[in-house]
């Protein structure tokens, strides 16, 4: 079983990605250069990163499949 995210990841996930979707990609370490210090803390930087790449992953692979 994998780990359940907070709401607040998840939400702010997905708000960056509506507000600016081109400057994320599909790895951590690029969504995480993409944030940058824009994030009050390190721990929920890497956090988002991950969450947004992920779902980077699986809507890529949604669309391709289509």
């Amino acid at each position: 079983m994998g780990r359940i995210k907070p709401t607040l990841v998840k939400r702010t996930s997905r708000q960056l990605i509506e507000k600016s979707s081109d400057s994320f990609g599909k790895t951590f370490e690029e969504n995480k250069k993409a944030l940058g210090n824009t994030l009050p803390s390190k721990k929920m930087r890497n956090k988002i990163a991950g969450y947004i790449a992920r779902i980077k992953r699986n809507t890529k692979t949604i669309i391709d499949d289509a």
